[in-house]
Formats: C-alpha cells, structure tokens, sequence
C-alpha cells in the first residue's frame, strides 16, 4: 500500500531525525545489522528497534532482512539517497560554523580526474592554500560514473576533469575550461621509449593501460586504430586511476594513453616518455561540473575561483608563447 504524499512530506519535515538517517545509511553501508550496530555504537535490538519505527512512519518497509544481511528495498534506496544528501548538508554546515568560529577558512570537497590533476588542481590547491592556509582540501579521485553520484548527493563540491557529454544533465551546471589534446607515452625504460618513428602497427602490439570503457577518449583511441587498419590491443589493462597507470607503465612494461599537460609534467620528472606518434582525435573540454541551484560555502566558491584563475593564467602564458614563437618566425 503506497504512503500518500501528504504523509511522506509529514515524515521528511518533522518526524525523521539524524539519528535516524544516520542508521539508514549505516545499514546500506554494511548490509548488516550487527555490523551497522558496532559502527553506530548500539546495541543490535536498539538498531532493530530504531529501523521499525522508521518503517513505521514511511508505512513500507526499507530494507529486507534475511540470514545474509540486510539489503535495501526500492523505497529504502530512495530514502537512503535523501538521507545522504542530508548528512552530507549537516556536515558542511557544522565544518563551516566550527572554521568560522575557530578563524580556520574551512573545508572543500573536490572530485578530480587524472586529466586535471597535476596542473590545474595542483595549481588551484597551491594558490588557496596561499591565500588562506588553513583551507582543507579534500580530493576524491576517479572518474564521473564514481564522481557524478557524491557530486548529487552533496558529499563534492566541484567536479574538475572532461565534460563528457553523455553525462549532461539539467540538475548539473558546466563551465568548460580548456581543451586538452591526448598524447601515447611509456616508461623511460621502455623498447618504443628512444624511437624517432613508432607505427600503429607496432602500438597494437604492445600491452596497454587505457582509460574505462566509457571514456570518449577510449572511444576515439579504438577508432584510430581501425582507421590506420589495425585492431585496437587485446592485452589491457582499464583504469581511471592514475597511480595504477603509472605502476603499469613502470612494472608492465605498458603503453599509456594521457592527455598533454599530464604528460609532458611527468616527462619533466622522468618519470615516462611521449612517444612520436600524431593522435588526431576531438575530445570534450577539461572543465568545472557543479550542482546547479546548491548554496555552495565559501570555502568551496574560494576554490573555485582559484581554478579560473589558473586556467585564466594558462591561457594567458599560452598566448604569450604563440606571440613569441610568431615574433622568433618574423625575425628570421
């Protein structure tokens, strides 16, 4: 029998507690009664207890129960989703009366892809922490399949790395940024590594780390392959990671596959090669995914600027470096 909306609306406003969306989502966590018990500190019949009379206000059970465990019912997800997303505000909130009142700048949450990482983040970090050092900064890495769902939910901030298309939404607000073209690299130890040619033919060959399936940037590696007439490699490893990317470079003896600026920051460092191969492929614009509508904090809008500013300082020195490399060409 479904709750009626005046009902739920009653249970949303007044009667729930954060006690009790605490439980929730400490029972979705573990799929456990006793396991949920000890990390909330109480007893297994109080949590027992606790969950029937939240049930009994929805009128429709949350989660069902059985020897296994306990496993959310279609109303019990969509609660446990609210519950959250509210956790999540409360715990902003009190991150953000405890740094004002303690004269620290307070907290934000940021979700970042590989492709962001070591320069635009990187930088964005450097330059808050000039400004107000007692900023915390907290980087969740991955892909948006990961990200996308903690952004919604309130547990990020900002989202920085490719604004893939597919993912476009209207709760979701974009603000595009740069493009970033995508470059083949290897370890410096690597056979392909002092090559002045290396073929596709050779590449298809070789093992690989490359980005999740769903990556446009995957996408648009495979039909290069086919383009120069060649299957894309059968021996490969799938990653959104950049630590496991990097190990397979180093450990594998694997070709990787990284946008530009990642790339050449670690060629700097030796840590891989770029190797001379032309990838002539579109890809979505590096850029900012936020919560449409979502009172951001100030901490989180300080960060955010920061990461125009960078951006702003790139395109700027970019510039600088066409109009110089125009000026060399006149001269001669």
């Amino acid at each position: 029998m479904k709750a009626p909306a005046s009902h739920i609306d009653r249970v949303l406003r007044s009667n729930l507690k954060l006690k009790h969306l605490q439980l929730l989502v400490a029972l979705d966590q573990f799929r456990h009664l006793g396991r949920a018990s000890e990390f909330l500190s109480l007893t297994q019949p109080a949590v027992s207890k606790t969950l029937a009379e939240v049930e009994k206000m929805f009128g429709v059970a949350l989660f069902l129960r059985s020897t296994r465990g306990t496993e959310p019912t279609a109303y019990g997800q969509t609660v446990v989703r609210f519950a959250r997303s509210v956790l999540a505000d409360f715990d902003r909130t009190r991150e953000e009366i405890a740094a004002v009142s303690s004269g620290a700048a307070g907290r934000v949450r940021v979700g970042a892809m590989v492709v962001a990482t070591p320069v635009l983040l990187a930088q964005a970090i450097e330059r808050i922490k000039a400004q107000s050092p007692q900023t915390t900064v907290l980087v969740e890495e991955g892909d948006l399949t990961k990200l996308l769902p903690q952004l919604r939910l309130g547990e990020l901030d900002v989202f920085v790395g490719r604004l893939e298309p597919g993912y476009a939404a209207p709760d979701l607000e974009t603000e595009p940024l740069y493009e970033e073209p995508m470059r083949i690299v290897c370890g410096p130890d690597h056979p392909l590594a002092r090559r002045r040619r290396v073929t596709w033919g050779e590449l298809s060959s070789r093992p690989w780390v490359m980005p999740p399936p769903w990556a446009s940037s995957r996408v648009k590696l495979h039909q290069l392959f086919y383009k120069y007439q060649f299957n894309p490699p059968a021996d490969v490893i799938e990653t959104a990671s950049f630590l496991v990317t990097l190990t397979c470079l180093r450990e594998r003896g694997a070709i990787g596959f990284w946008a530009r600026s990642v790339a050449e920051h670690y060629r700097t460092q030796g840590l891989v090669r770029i190797l001379p191969v032309d990838v002539p492929i579109d890809l979505p614009p590096v850029g900012l995914i936020m919560l449409r509508g979502r009172l951001r904090t100030p901490a989180a809008e300080q960060f955010i600027s920061c990461l125009r500013e960078v951006n702003a300082d790139r395109r700027l020195s970019s510039r600088a470096k066409v109009d110089q490399g125009s000026s060399v060409d006149g001269d001669g």
